[in-house]
């Protein structure tokens, strides 16, 4: 369906640029391009043409805040016509625009931009390219209309409790995808994202292989964004890799947007405050997981879960990366499982307090080096001797031995999920 609508942008577009005679652009309302003329002309060869707002929207697809506020500042938002735009070299516009807003029934859905230039076009082309601009608008409504849908379907597949509700959101998301829900797929969650406002949720258009997206409770009070994505094969996550880390910048833009605060998205998701961890996420704050690829849309609930538990893993630990591959997070994909009420063991309380972070760091780099002092000692950056002391410490604390391999699991189990 999102291949089609593209198609059909880019012939309304190139329709626009042949009847105008000047190369013209298709963004929607928040500043994301949709489509590009092919207008041949040596005026696009002009290096002039090519200024640096015209340059990143192309190849970055989207414009930044800054720019989208200077241009909404000549009110092309509350316009009905063309609005003629000059240049500026302090905003990066080296050449004067020309925005036909492109509206239905009385609200804007985007805009087609034009290169202005002398003498420019005449009345009468630009009234018939505003009827144009009318049928991308009509074009912008369905789509989003679907991508409501989608939206809605996608959730209630994800939210559903197993049984006959889960079965009937499955067969309405089935429906709406058509022929592409018999494909492999998979899920990315980015957590937590952003903005609690679903409309702050990118279009599933401008992501590479989407198709549909929705945004789900993350935590008490955040935000995570789900996205259903295409695969060529079970046998690749390529494809899920690259959406979601076009979906971590995107969550990037709109932090800077907003001043680097998340609206609504609660505070961001952090290490076991009490032993003092920090998680190392990607862009402010968020990280990305990506469930295994499965065919078909029976096993969905599953991936969700597994993509939200990749997600967690890349938020506690940093070599995880930004995002996170289900089948590459190792004991996460058990201690991601554990219910809330497991999270702490009551024998290892003690070492979690505030006070006693160094030692439970120690204790963690120490079981990560399989118990090898020498290793653990030149990781941590000290002596072998302070290494024995606050090994001995930590276990006066727990009241575990160290020796034996039982306590030993327990107590790495419990650093490893004190994270999550």
């Amino acid at each position: 369906m999102a291949a089609e609508y593209k198609a059909d942008y880019q012939e309304l577009v190139d329709e626009i640029s042949e009847l105008l005679g000047v190369p013209a652009t298709l963004e929607n309302r928040d500043f994301e391009l949709i489509a590009f003329g092919a207008y041949d002309s040596d005026d696009e060869l002009d290096a002039s043409a090519l200024d640096p707002v015209r340059t990143r929207s192309i190849l970055t697809r989207r414009s930044t805040a800054t720019v989208r506020t200077w241009f909404e500042g000549f009110g092309i938002t509350r316009a009905t016509g063309p609005v003629r735009i000059p240049p500026s070299t302090e905003a990066g516009v080296y050449r004067g625009r020309i925005c036909l807003p492109v509206r239905h029934r009385g609200v804007v859905l985007g805009y087609v931009w034009l290169l202005d230039g002398d003498p420019g076009p005449t009345d009468p082309q630009l009234a018939a390219a505003m009827q144009v601009a009318g049928r991308i608008g009509a074009l912008l409504a369905d789509e989003a209309e679907a991508g409501a849908g989608l939206s809605r379907e996608l959730r209630a597949v994800l939210t559903a409790e197993r049984g006959w509700q889960r079965d009937m959101a499955v067969a309405d998301l089935r429906t709406a995808l058509g022929p592409r829900a018999d494909g492999p797929v998979t899920l990315v969650c980015v957590a937590p994202w952003p903005s609690a406002d679903p409309d702050d949720a990118p279009a599933a258009r401008t992501i590479p292989h989407a198709a549909a997206l929705c945004t789900l409770p993350w935590g008490a009070t955040g935000q995570s964004l789900a996205l259903l994505v295409r695969l060529r094969s079970t046998e690749t996550s390529t494809p899920a890799l690259a959406a979601a880390a076009r979906l971590l910048k995107e969550a990037e833009g709109a932090r800077g947007a907003s001043g680097g605060v998340a609206r609504g998205a609660g505070a961001r998701v952090a290490a076991a405050v009490a032993a003092g961890f920090t998680a190392e996420a990607g862009a402010g704050g968020c990280a990305a997981g990506v469930g295994e690829p499965r065919t078909g849309l029976a096993e969905l609930d599953t991936v969700w879960q597994e993509a939200s538990a990749a997600a967690r893993a890349a938020l506690a630990e940093s070599r995880f990366g930004p995002v996170a591959e289900w089948a590459r997070i190792g004991a996460y994909r058990l201690l991601t499982a554990l219910p809330p009420e497991a999270a702490h063991d009551r024998v290892v309380g003690p070492l979690l307090a505030p006070a006693h972070r160094e030692l439970a760091r120690t204790a963690e780099v120490y079981l990560d080096c399989a118990g090898q002092a020498g290793r653990t000692a030149s990781a941590l950056g000290i002596h072998r001797q302070t290494l024995y002391y606050r090994l001995s410490r930590v276990e006066q604390l727990t009241g575990l031995d160290l020796d034996d391999g039982e306590d030993r699991l327990l107590l790495h189990m419990a650093l490893k999920r004190a994270r999550l």
